[in-house]
């Protein structure tokens, strides 16, 4: 069920935050994202806190991308890691470049 819901929720155009809103590595994700204008419907944060799969989720994300904390970014369908991973794509400049590349940005 986990994984229908993740792969439901990734496409190749999208930008898909798995998160839980008290994080602070959520917080720093959601604010790199804020500096870019995104088409509508391609920037999507999804809070699994509260959620009756959330351990389910968070154990399919070990098994898929080797870490099971959030958040969990995805661009398009690949995982780039978490909070301080999109900061320091952010900051190399490699960020935009990959939005760019799924077309997500306006």
């Amino acid at each position: 069920m986990a994984q229908q819901f993740v792969k439901a929720q990734i496409k190749g155009d999208k930008v898909v935050v798995f998160l839980k809103p008290s994080c602070p590595y959520c917080v720093v994700a959601q604010e790199v994202f804020s500096q870019y204008q995104f088409k509508p419907g391609h920037l999507e944060c999804i809070n699994i806190s509260g959620r009756s799969d959330m351990n389910s989720l968070q154990d399919y994300f070990l098994e898929t991308t080797g870490a099971r904390s959030v958040p969990r970014v995805f661009i398009g369908e690949k995982c780039v890691g978490g909070g301080s991973d999109v900061q320091e794509l952010d900051k190399s400049g490699k960020l935009k470049g990959m939005l760019e590349s799924i077309g997500a940005l306006q």
